[in-house]
């Protein structure tokens, strides 16, 4: 019997550079049990994330349609840059692919800022989703459908660092949390200025060492939220900013 949009289960995995979370989703985005991770491998190649995700979903109940929030840039399924994996492993690796083989279901990749942002966000305006974790991941929607993915978290912010520099996992235990706040204070001011967005949600395992208060305008929201992501991926699907076409190599 053929499975309808409503009765869609999506198993959603959300790759980061510390763990690699999983849990079940219906087509909504409610998630059908809590959601499991294990320790991200090291290295963390391609063959070894894929062999974590199949210990991980081993005992899991049956799914439909695979996403995968990735800690990179992704176009098309296919991994471009990977900087908290090891992008020597990841350069033009098409994840989709293998992932697909490995589980024997269809799956879409994306950015997992992206992918955070589809499941957090209200659908009205210009909203941007940062996370704060062992990097700076950024996402920005409009109306609800993301827009083409920047790699903000690579651009040069303070004395020739980038923000994964200069507010990342190492820039935090280096520096302590409180001169920590001080930049993210800084790093916001310049998100402001520079995207304007209507709403600023942010994510992340660090977000939760933020000490300052808050604009109006923005949001903590939790990994869980963040996961739920993985069902509106497929709904997105029929989105053109989801599926950009690339160039086809010159021979």
């Amino acid at each position: 019997m053929k499975t309808t949009p409503a009765q869609l289960k999506i198993l959603s995995i959300d790759i980061g550079g510390s763990s690699i979370k999983a849990t079940i989703l219906d087509s909504k985005g409610n998630l059908k049990m809590d959601y499991k991770k294990v320790v991200t491998p090291s290295p963390a190649s391609p063959e070894n994330v894929i062999k974590s995700i199949n210990v991980l979903v081993k005992s899991f109940p049956g799914y439909d349609k695979v996403s995968v929030g990735f800690p990179g840039y992704v176009r098309n399924g296919v991994v471009r840059t990977a900087p908290n994996l090891g992008n020597d492993l990841w350069k033009d690796i098409n994840f989709k692919a293998k992932l697909e083989e490995a589980l024997g279901k269809d799956a879409q990749v994306v950015n997992d800022a992206d992918m955070q942002g589809l499941g957090v966000v209200s659908g009205k305006g210009l909203e941007m989703v940062i996370t704060l974790g062992t990097g700076f991941g950024t996402a920005l929607l409009m109306d609800g459908h993301l827009l083409p993915h920047m790699e903000v978290a690579h651009h040069p912010v303070s004395k020739g660092r980038d923000y994964d520099e200069y507010i990342g996992d190492r820039a935090l235990d280096k520096e302590g949390v409180k001169k920590w706040n001080s930049r993210i204070k800084k790093v916001f001011k310049i998100m402001k200025t520079v995207f304007n967005y209507d709403y600023l949600y942010i994510g992340g395992g660090n977000s939760d060492k933020l000490t300052f208060k808050l604009d109006k305008n923005m949001k903590i929201v939790t990994n869980a939220d963040g996961i739920k992501g993985g069902a509106r991926l497929w709904a997105e699907d029929k989105h053109p900013v989801t599926h950009v076409a690339m160039a086809t190599p010159t021979k």
